[in-house]
This record gives structure tokens, sequence and C-alpha cells, in this order.
């Protein structure tokens, strides 16, 4: 996904500006700050911060969904995706993440969970991710009937795997994407 950073007059936000709120981007005129300075501010925190935070969020929420560690239900289902996934389940398994990576996660420290994701799911085999799938779609399965846990499993697990990579792809744009995409934009623009 590529999202916008530059900014110019016929943009969605130049015009979100002169018909929302009257003004245009170089507003005021001969001032330091223009409306065009803050909204390139609100622009590039949007992209960075905002697609960053949702993916992070995102993360939380699916393993929220899952049960939880130290209850009954949470016991059984983390003792049985270590017997599906092997010592791959030990990269999410609540006793080697501990609490207070979540915490991290949700105040920015977001390569961490995303790396151990990445790292369980790489190091599944075919049948261990089949069985993971079934272990996780089975703890999931009484809360819906769309669908057999073996498939709620495979989503949750695609959408795991997916929403990590849209994590550290978020960090990595932080610090690499603006050359990248000037790089992007010329050579497509000469090809």
């Amino acid at each position: 996904m590529i999202i916008r950073r530059f900014l110019d007059n016929d943009g969605e936000l130049a015009q979100h500006l002169a018909q929302q709120l009257n003004t245009t981007l170089d507003w005021p005129q001969g001032a330091g700050l223009t409306a065009g300075h803050v909204a390139k501010i609100a622009s590039a925190t949007t992209c960075d911060v905002a697609y960053n935070q949702a993916a992070n969020g995102h993360l939380i929420d699916l393993f929220a969904a899952l049960p939880l560690p130290g209850t009954p239900d949470g016991n059984a289902f983390w003792g049985a995706l270590e017997e599906a996934g092997g010592t791959a389940a030990l990269y999410i398994d609540p006793g080697n993440m501990g609490g207070p990576a979540f915490d991290r996660l949700a105040r920015g420290n977001e390569a961490g969970i995303a790396n151990r994701v990445l790292s369980f799911l790489a190091e599944l085999d075919d049948h261990q991710r089949d069985a993971v799938a079934k272990v996780i779609g089975d703890a999931l399965a009484h809360d819906t009937l769309v669908a057999d846990g073996r498939y709620l499993g495979q989503l949750w697990l695609r959408d795991a795997e997916t929403t990590a990579w849209h994590v550290l792809l978020a960090k990595r744009r932080l610090h690499e994407t603006q050359d990248d995409r000037t790089r992007f934009f010329e050579a497509w623009g000469n090809s």
C-alpha cells in the first residue's frame, strides 16, 4: 500500500481545507506556519502513526479473541497450541512473551510482537500449521456460526501474518519510505 505523502493544490486534503474549513494551503499569507504546513504535518502523522497504531491494535485484538492465559480454558488452549505447533509455538506462548509484551505493543514497541508472530508462523510446517489452525479455530468457533473451526483458524493465522507484516512495514516507513518513494517515482517516471 502506497500512501500519498505529498500535498498539492488539487489533492483531497487541499480540497477538504478549502471546502470544509474555508482556507487555502497558503493561509495565512506571509505567516511562518501556514495551513499547508499543518496539513503536511497531519498527512505525515496520519500515514505513519495511525496506520501503525491501527495495525498494532488489530494484532492485539487478534490475540484478545483467543482464550485468556491463566484461565482454565486458556491453559488448555495454550497447551494444545504448543502441542500442535511444537517449539515454534514458544514464540507466542504467554509464559515466554509475558504480559508486559502487549503493554509495550500498545505503547509503540510494535516490532517485538510482530517479529514473534512471523517467526512462529515461519517455523510451522504445513502439518503443524493445519493443526494450529484447528486449535485456534476450535477456540474461536464457539463465538460464531459462520464456519467450522479449522477454517476460522486459517483466517486467524492469515490475518495475524498479514497484520504482523503491516506492523513491520509501518515501522519501516518511519525510516526508509520517503527515499524509496522518491527513487520509485523517478524510476517509473523514466521507464
